[in-house]
Order: C-alpha cells, then structure tokens, then sequence
C-alpha cells in the first residue's frame, strides 16, 4: 500500500494520501491548512486519482482545505455526523480561550458534496481501499478512526484522539475525558501491536509505541 503524508500549514496537520500504489485511486485524509497544494504535487507525482476525502473529526486544522480540495477533484468529503457542524462553523468546535485571528481564511462551509460517516462505524467500500471506521469519541463527539485493508501490516488514522506521544486532548467543546479513555481502550484490545498509526500531528508511530496498553 502506498502511502503519502506531508505536514502542512500554522497547525502542523498531517495529511496522509492512501493508495494500493502510483496510478491507483486514492484517499485524502484530513486536509488541513495549506494541504491543498501538497496534495495536488503527490496526485501529479504518483499519478494518482482522487476518490474521497476522509475526515478524522472536525476540528479546522483538520478541515481547512477539504472544500478547494473537493471542489478540485470532484469528490465527497466523509465526516460523523455529530462534527459535521464544524464545517461551517469552526469556532464552535474550539475552546474560547483559542486566538480567532487563526481562523481567518477558513472557508466557513461545507465542500460541494459531504456524506456521512455511519454514527457507530461501520465498512466503507472505496477503490483505494477497504475502509473500517472506527468512532473513537473524545477528544470530539465525532471523532473517527479509519482503518485500511490490503496491506500485511495494520494501518490506521488516528486523527487527534491518538498521537506518538500518548492520548490525544479532551478540552474543547463537545470533547469527553471519560469518552477518550474508553475510545482508547476499544483501540487496546482490538488493534495489534504492529498496527501502523497516520497521526494528527507529529510522526507516524506504532501502536506499541503510544504506551495505551
């Protein structure tokens, strides 16, 4: 399987391009600020072919580039139902405390055409890849977790809910401490050690690595 990351923008969001190899559709996932770019360089590199836009949870920094992305390729933006609001609506999601000079430039709506992730998870079937969300709650109420088939080793976007360091944040609006524990441990006991993480922020790890277990 390939897979692409570039860490883009003032948040210093990971996007990750996921793809059964070059020449092959693939899957964006969370598109942050400034990612637009990146992306388009990665689909001409490995001439790849833009399926859908995979959406972790719907924090902007996570959200920012999804609308001239989608709009671009033509393509759906997937998102839980309960962040979905977030879209048009990126202050919501953030604690009052958060500087609201950062969101200047956010586009403040949905992309052309948004379809919603199962609320309890579920298989999505895309060419790219065979897709299983996970909804991991927490550090938002819609907070996902997508795992890919295909490949002999687990892959899995983690989005904010889980980074290199350990758990991710549960202090912005809608977020629930005892929610990530429980997401987390769901996370323990279902997904081997080897499993591969495309995180939020920061490097890629394993899930080993996080110390969860």
């Amino acid at each position: 399987m390939l897979v692409l990351s570039a860490t883009t923008g003032k948040f210093g969001t990971n996007v990750h391009l996921v793809a059964a190899g070059p020449g092959h559709p693939c899957l964006i996932v969370d598109p942050g600020h400034d990612a637009a770019e990146a992306v388009r360089e990665a689909v001409r590199a490995h001439r790849l072919e833009p399926e859908a836009i995979l959406i972790t949870h719907g924090h902007m920094d996570h959200t920012w580039d999804a609308v001239p992305l989608a709009r671009h390729y033509g393509v759906p933006a997937w998102i839980h139902p309960a962040d979905r609001y977030q879209f048009g609506a990126p202050a919501k999601g953030l604690p009052d405390s958060f500087p609201r000079e950062l969101l200047v430039g956010h586009p403040d709506q949905e992309p052309d055409e948004v379809s919603e992730l199962p609320e309890q998870g579920g298989e999505l079937a895309f060419a790219a890849a065979e897709v299983t969300v996970l909804h991991t709650p927490g550090h938002t109420g819609g907070s996902v977790m997508f795992r890919f088939g295909g490949d002999d080793v687990p892959l899995l976007a983690t989005g904010d809910t889980l980074l290199a360091a350990g758990p991710g944040r549960a202090d912005a609006p809608g977020a629930s401490p005892a929610g990530l524990r429980a997401s987390l441990g769901m996370i323990a006991a279902t997904c081997p050690d080897d499993t591969r993480l495309l995180t939020g922020h920061g490097p890629t790890t394993t899930l080993s690595q996080t110390g969860i277990r």
